[in-house]
C-alpha cells in the first residue's frame, strides 16, 4: 500500500470528507480517532463496512492522491498569482519612476526658461510655510 500517514494527514480533511461520502455510517468521532493512523482507519472501514482490506486501500489512495493533486493545483495558481502580482507592483512602480522623472525634468525646464518666476514661487511658497509653521507653534 503506498498510503502512509503523512500522506494521510497532509491530507485529512478532503480525505475525511470522501470517506464520509463513500461510507456514511461512520462517525465524525470514530473517524478522530483514527486520524493519521492508516492500518486503524482501513480497520475501522472494515468494521463498519464489511468491505475488504485491498478495495479500502484503493480507495484511501485514489483520495489522498486527488487531494495532493488538488493541493499542487491550489499552490501552482498561488505561484501564478504572486508572480503576476510582482509584475505588476514592478511595472507600477517603474511607471511612477518614470512619471516622477518626466516632472522633474519639466521642472527644470520651467526654472530654466523662467528662472524669476521660479524664484518668485519658491520664495512664496517659504513664507507661507513659515506662516503656518509660526501660527502652529504659537497655539502651543
Amino acid at each position: 500500500m503506498s498510503l502512509n500517514a503523512q500522506t494521510l494527514q497532509g491530507s485529512w480533511n478532503q480525505v475525511k470528507g470522501k470517506i464520509r461520502d463513500r461510507w456514511g455510517e461512520l462517525t465524525d468521532d470514530e473517524l478522530q480517532s483514527a486520524r493519521g493512523n492508516v492500518e486503524q482507519l482501513v480497520g475501522l472501514i472494515q468494521r463498519k463496512t464489511g468491505e475488504t482490506r485491498s478495495a479500502i486501500e484503493s480507495y484511501l489512495d485514489s483520495a489522498t492522491s486527488t487531494g495532493a493533486a488538488a493541493i499542487g493545483a491550489t499552490t501552482e495558481a498561488m505561484k501564478d498569482y504572486f508572480h503576476s502580482a510582482s509584475e505588476t507592483v514592478r511595472d507600477t512602480t517603474q511607471d511612477a519612476m518614470e512619471s516622477m522623472r518626466a516632472g522633474y525634468e519639466e521642472t527644470e525646464e520651467f526654472v530654466r526658461r523662467r528662472p524669476m518666476e521660479s524664484l518668485a514661487v519658491c520664495f512664496g511658497a517659504g513664507l507661507i510655510a513659515g506662516v503656518i509653521v509660526t501660527l502652529v507653534m504659537r497655539s502651543k
